[in-house]
């Protein structure tokens, strides 16, 4: 049974779920063996421009699952230290693959976004939030450390170097009320309007040129790996540039002058 579902609602948005209510959408490694799959399958789909990002059920993600987490693929012969690497970098390799599709990723949560969960919500592009979502780092409270899933490198992006100390080494809850005033979430809204939101927005940027939804996406998140304002600025010259030999600055220009609205091919 698969345990992420790939819906398309849209001719150019597809709703990815994380489908194991029961147990709250935790991160076995079947859970997120099939989101990887699911990724790769969204950017393959040259029909798709946005995705969506969501979880069945009561809660978003739970984190680890820690009754039932099974083994990371190819690992049945390993030791215990070569085993335990590998499923670290097997979990700890989703949200880079989050990074890579060149779709945005807009991660509608409600209820829990615990651990890993709250990692995966850094991973989306955009986050909103219903009234029920909370947010927790979980390791510092479980025994472990509080950084995982590049949540030390993604958070203090998120919210700032104080607010992300305090979630991280505190253990503390960040209900949705205080997720919107910290910045961890941009909307908050009723739960049962959280998705159609997290679509409406999803559907309203695909009037958007698909390249230049891709091109942005990437270059946000590159620039928060660069060291300097020049060097940022280099990028999106570059950026600019390339999108600007796709003809679709003249169709908006023409659109423009034409009142109606563009339709863009790249």
């Amino acid at each position: 049974m698969r345990l992420v579902s790939v819906d398309p609602v849209h001719p150019h948005v597809r709703v990815v779920t994380l489908d194991n209510p029961s147990r709250l959408n935790s991160m076995s490694f079947a859970l997120v063996g099939d989101l990887y799959a699911a990724l790769e399958a969204v950017a393959d789909d040259n029909e798709c421009r946005v995705v969506v990002l969501t979880g069945a059920g009561r809660a978003f993600c739970s984190g680890l699952e820690l009754e039932h987490a099974g083994l990371p693929p190819g690992t049945e012969d390993l030791g215990r230290h070569r085993m335990g690497m590998r499923a670290m970098e097997y979990m700890g390799g989703i949200v880079p693959a989050m990074r890579s599709i060149p779709q945005p990723i807009i991660a509608a949560i409600k209820g829990p976004a615990y651990g890993g969960g709250m990692c995966l919500s850094l991973g989306a592009d955009i986050r909103v939030a219903g009234s029920t979502a909370v947010f927790c780092g979980a390791g510092i409270n479980n025994g472990l450390s509080g950084t995982e899933l590049g949540v030390s490198w993604l958070l203090p992006r998120a919210v700032g170097t104080s607010n992300s100390a305090e979630i991280l080494l505190t253990g503390k809850s960040v209900d949705a009320d205080e997720a919107l005033r910290i910045g961890l979430v941009s909307r908050v809204v009723a739960d049962d309007e959280v998705l159609d939101l997290a679509v409406d927005m999803a559907v309203g940027m695909c009037a958007f040129s698909p390249f230049g939804l891709a091109l942005t996406k990437d270059t946000i998140w590159s620039s928060l790996e660069v060291g300097s304002l020049r060097a940022a600025i280099d990028l999106e010259n570059r950026t600019q540039l390339l999108a600007g030999h796709t003809g679709n600055l003249t169709e908006a220009t023409a659109a423009f002058k034409e009142k109606r609205p563009p339709v863009y091919t790249e």
